[in-house]
């Protein structure tokens, strides 16, 4: 298949950049809120200018006017003056003090925490004992203590405001600033001679700028509630001034005869604070990488599955797993990143493939989307089928996928510290993955760990299947994590990249196991390294991937001898060998493509010395070269003799 499924625009028409503006206003609540609060901005500042009554103005003789009243259109209080008016001044008071109150509690306590989390040591314990007593009071109470000694007025209620957050500013960016100083670029930084001062303003404090906006955006709804909190209960704004909680709290005495005295000025309170509190939420989403990418969203159970292409190829008949076509993108909102691109493979019964590339090229993607493990959001699974035994398992539910997943398709991680559960015993996670697919009781399921433990070749499994992942060395670890992916006696092991992390020694005695275990239970693996003494080792068969696409296959002898496509030939060239005197070692010029800009035709053309037109014409499909051989390039190397 030929066709440019799953393939972004040339290059040379990048994308727009996401800008934060963008992130915001694809949320619908987030966009919602800053057009509420940008209209209410609006009339605030443009009150001088309206031709309303004066706000303090009394008429008696027009008390407690209903709504839509002739020259009223809200009403009138009971000293006869104008709702409207009144609201209008009152709403650009309250968000003046509230955002002024935000400001000054950001700057205070930002500073503070900002020294406090870069100094350390006694600095640091001062001053967040100082903040510790401040926490230590109901917020409330201390405002209300504040202003009982400053005595009443706005502008008291606005210094008792800002004083009761200031600890609430101080630990969040303290805690942010701790997080920053022990990075190395801070220690090169202290090392290049730069004074306190200039590594605070230009090194930590524009790291710590989006958490102190994310701060601000979620607590000035809270800084506008307190101070009309206070104004209600007569300590902040005093009459005849108004502003929004004054005049809630002149409207409570009038709530059965005149309702809507209060609830007006009530109804505009809840449209600032909503609406200020859903625009902080959109800022939070997009300034923290980590929320505009979806990693802290609740993956789905499988991946979202969204295709446009089944592909068309007929499972190999002896392979117990064939991947047609299959492609992988990660879409964050109007942006596609392209992981995995029509990629089609075999792995038959006992045979091991090793799928090689440089990082990024879309091997441990690829790997994932064969279970519909890649997470979801971003990630979604656009096109192709993953057939096991002739069964789609694309097409299966996230139920019957869970009874796939170890127990016909098992999987080994690079990092095992990582995977395994730091709070359980290896010997009951094995029992957990055992107990999943298997009816048998749990001293039975023990024996089974320890068993497969000795399997593996752990000295004394029955004591180191009570010890937990951080009392066992990285090989050792290793070592469960291949014998959880043995406990159900899968038909296929995907292992990736599991010796990257491993010293020499043991790397070599774990690829020994596995493949004596492969070999001893017919299992087929698929092998994801980007390593080629491992591929030599260890792989009957390889296929190369580069910028999502498998770029050639074959068996590995016959790939690594005779490489065909230019990119497998600078692989190989980069690897040093052991008795090979002067030999010069190459490197491959350049970047890969970015995954959201592929060029339509050979996405290693521009780092190929033979590139010319015809390869960036538009998609190479693969050819076959030889028997058992193929590489998608327009011309091939080698590998037809």
């Amino acid at each position: 298949m030929t066709s440019a499924a799953g393939i972004a625009p040339p290059a040379e028409a990048p994308p727009p950049a996401r800008s934060a503006w963008r992130l915001i206003l694809r949320n619908r609540l987030a966009a919602a809120g800053l057009v509420v609060l940008a209209s209410i901005i609006l009339l605030a500042l443009v009150t001088p200018l309206l031709p309303l009554h004066p706000p303090n103005a009394t008429a008696p003789a027009n008390r407690l006017l209903p709504p839509f009243s002739d020259g009223h259109l809200l009403g009138t209080d009971h000293l006869g003056r104008d709702i409207l008016a009144r609201l209008m001044w009152g709403t650009r008071l309250s968000l003046a003090v509230g955002i002024s109150a935000t400001f000054i509690a950001a700057l205070i306590g930002s500073v503070i925490g900002i020294l406090a989390g870069y100094t350390g040591g006694r600095t640091d314990n001062t001053m967040m004992r100082g903040i510790d007593m401040l926490m230590a009071f109901p917020y409330i109470l201390l405002a209300l203590a504040i202003v009982a000694v400053l005595g009443p007025g706005l502008f008291n209620a606005l210094i008792a405001v800002a004083i009761v957050n200031i600890p609430f500013f101080a630990r969040n960016i303290r805690g942010a600033t701790v997080g920053i100083v022990h990075r190395e670029f801070i220690d090169a930084a202290r090392l290049s001679g730069k004074g306190r001062l200039r590594i605070l303003a230009a090194d930590v404090l524009p790291n710590v700028l989006p958490v102190i906006v994310i701060t601000m955006s979620t607590t000035v709804g809270w800084m506008i509630l307190e101070t009309a909190g206070l104004s209600f209960l007569g300590l902040g704004s005093q009459p005849p001034q108004a502003d929004l909680g004054s005049m809630l709290g002149e409207g409570r005495r009038l709530l059965m005869n005149a309702p809507h005295v209060s609830y007006l000025p009530g109804l505009v309170i809840f449209l600032i604070v909503m609406s200020i509190n859903l625009l902080g939420d959109g800022v939070r989403d997009a300034l923290d990488p980590r929320l505009r990418a979806g990693a802290l969203a609740r993956p789905a159970p499988m991946t979202a599955i969204d295709r446009t292409d089944m592909g068309t190829d007929v499972a190999p008949v002896d392979a117990p797993l064939s991947v047609d076509h299959l492609t992988t993108q990660f879409r964050l909102g109007s942006d596609t990143h392209h992981a995995v691109n029509e990629v089609s493979l075999s792995l038959g019964r006992g045979e091991c493939l090793g799928v090689i590339g440089e990082s990024g090229s879309g091997k441990s993607v690829t790997a994932l989307s064969l279970a519909a493990l890649v997470a979801s959001p971003p990630g979604v699974i656009a096109g192709g089928r993953v057939l096991l035994h002739g069964s789609d398992l694309l097409s299966k539910s996230a139920r019957e996928l869970r009874k796939v997943r170890g127990r016909d398709v098992a999987y080994i991680f690079q990092d095992p510290l990582s995977t395994l559960h730091p709070q359980f015993t290896v010997g009951d996670q094995l029992v957990e993955a055992i107990r999943a697919h298997r009816h048998m009781s749990r001293a039975a399921a023990w024996a089974e760990a320890v068993r497969l433990l000795d399997l593996v070749r752990i000295p004394n499994p029955r004591g180191r299947a009570r010890a937990y992942p951080h009392e066992l060395s990285g090989g050792m670890r290793q070592r469960v994590g291949i014998a959880m992916a043995l406990a159900n006696a899968p038909e296929i092991i995907v292992a990736d990249e599991p010796t990257t992390a491993l010293d020499v020694t043991v790397q070599a005695q774990v690829l020994d196991l596995m493949d004596e275990l492969r070999r001893d239970r017919d299992t087929a693996v698929l092998f994801i390294t980007h390593d080629f003494g491992v591929v030599t080792q260890i792989c009957d068969r390889v296929a190369v991937m580069y910028a999502g696409r498998i770029v050639e296959t074959g068996p590995t002898r016959q790939v690594l001898e005779d490489p065909a496509h230019p990119y497998t030939r600078k692989l190989i060239d980069c690897v040093p060998v052991l008795g090979s005197g002067r030999r010069r070692f190459d490197a491959i010029s350049g970047l890969p493509p970015a995954a959201n800009r592929l060029p339509r035709g050979c996405a290693f053309a521009e780092r190929c010395e033979l590139a010319d037109a015809a390869c960036r014409a538009g998609p190479i499909a693969m050819h076959e070269i030889a028997a058992g051989r193929q590489a998608r390039c327009v011309r091939p190397l080698a590998g037809t003799s």
